[in-house]
């Protein structure tokens, strides 16, 4: 019987034949705690009686959720952070250093073949390389620390097909929102995707990071993408710790179902407050007046999604009642937009540039909306308190919807700046 990715990737760390319903110990080729995590991870080593991980080229830290520290509790986890990396010898991405889930692929920890756990939910990001990622608790990181492996159960997977190209001004953020629309914030519940399609094949690897950042927001697991030429060149541009080892799935592998979306009329997308399902075009949501507007996260603060904020802003300003937030997921990407001209272009519109970061996201500090404001944002997550305040709303959308909106002070159509 064929495999599905899945199957193969967690097959291959087993080192036995694994199918859909298996439990496994596997061994992990990477690992990595943040700031909102890593504290646990250091007390639970410490409670295990860890004096050195099992692989210090293994592991890294990342503070990247309070960057820099908006309070003095921050700051002692900052300070501990810090202590733990020289005791371990681990690398440290400092304050200014960017989002785990955008600088741990810059720096090559993660190629094609790979099992990677985070304690952050959004690990599955690096499905975009053709690794199974996936987030865990604290605790659960601790114990791969100890050992270099976790337990496993083997996921079913949802198979995907895209049909048709997506229309100008609809961007990779727009069909994920609709697909997670479509089979619900349960959807896919500890299940794995893949997501195939000539949409997915012309993406740029900005967009398809998009595309598997959103994939825990369905409930899945994973979102493994297969690893094409585009993949195998940007690593190229890396300086990788291994050698890749791609994994495709068989042509006969089993799937829980298959789900087709025809996707060459699809307009943009919005999800309403207060769930990622509660999706909308964004011609129905177009009286909507808004107080803030965030660019960033590890969703869509890459270079390609500041690029299309400038084309829509140059010449343009962000409307006097709007206060528009830009986080870059990373100092690398800050410093290409500085040298091409695109922060000039966004501070000169009137935007506000935040540390390389999770920014207002996570809703510790750089932008939490005061009581019932109406925010519209790139990130990847809208409930209740998610930017800091409960009492407020948060839209989610596409760079370009963002922008667009923060110009015209209400929730836009951004087609009508592609034209």
């Amino acid at each position: 019987m064929g495999k599905t990715i899945a199957e193969k990737i967690l097959s291959l760390h087993a080192k036995k034949d694994l199918v859909a319903g298996d439990f496994a110990v596997c061994s992990v080729d990477f690992c990595f705690g943040q700031d909102g995590t890593s504290s646990i991870i250091i007390d639970r080593l410490k409670e295990l009686g860890v004096k050195k991980i099992f692989d210090k080229n293994k592991f890294c830290l990342v503070i990247d959720h309070n960057s820099p520290s908006p309070t003095l509790g921050v700051s002692q986890v900052h300070k501990k952070m810090r202590q733990f990396s020289r005791e371990q010898d681990i690398e440290l991405f400092d304050i200014g250093c960017g989002i785990c889930h955008q600088v741990i692929p810059e720096q090559g920890f993660i190629v094609p073949g790979d099992l990677v756990v985070g304690a952050d939910s959004h690990t599955c990001t690096y499905g975009a390389l053709n690794a199974f990622a996936c987030g865990m608790g604290s605790t659960d990181v601790a114990i791969t620390l100890a050992g270099g492996k976790n337990w496993f159960k083997v996921p079913q997977t949802l198979k995907i097909i895209t049909e048709g190209k997506l229309p100008k001004g609809v961007f990779a953020k727009d069909l994920i929102l609709y697909i997670i629309g479509d089979i619900g914030s349960n959807g896919a519940t500890y299940k794995s995707i893949e997501i195939y399609g000539e949409a997915i094949e012309q993406m740029s690897m900005e967009q398809r990071f998009t595309i598997c950042n959103m994939a825990i927001e369905s409930g899945a697991k994973a979102l493994t993408l297969e690893a094409d030429k585009k993949i195998l060149d940007w690593l190229k541009k890396r300086k990788l710790k291994k050698q890749p080892n791609p994994q495709t799935a068989d042509k006969d592998a089993k799937y829980l179902a298959i789900k087709r979306y025809k996707i060459s009329k699809l307009a943009p997308q919005v999800a309403k407050p207060h769930a990622v399902d509660n999706v909308s075009d964004v011609s129905k949501l177009k009286d909507i007046k808004i107080d803030e507007a965030f660019l960033g996260t590890c969703t869509n603060g890459r270079l390609e999604d500041l690029t299309v904020a400038a084309k829509i802003l140059k010449g343009r300003s962000v409307h006097p009642d709007v206060k528009l937030i830009v986080a870059p997921a990373s100092k690398e990407i800050f410093l290409e937009a500085l040298k091409s001209g695109i922060i000039k272009v966004l501070v000169n519109a009137g935007c506000a540039i935040v540390t390389p970061g999770c920014g207002p996201c996570v809703g510790t500090h750089n932008g939490v909306p005061a009581d019932g404001e109406v925010v519209i944002s790139t990130a990847n997550r809208n409930f209740k308190g998610r930017m800091g305040n409960p009492s407020s709303f948060i839209y989610l959308a596409s760079p370009a919807t963002v922008v667009a909106s923060a110009i015209r002070g209400k929730i836009t159509d951004p087609r009508e700046f592609f034209k």
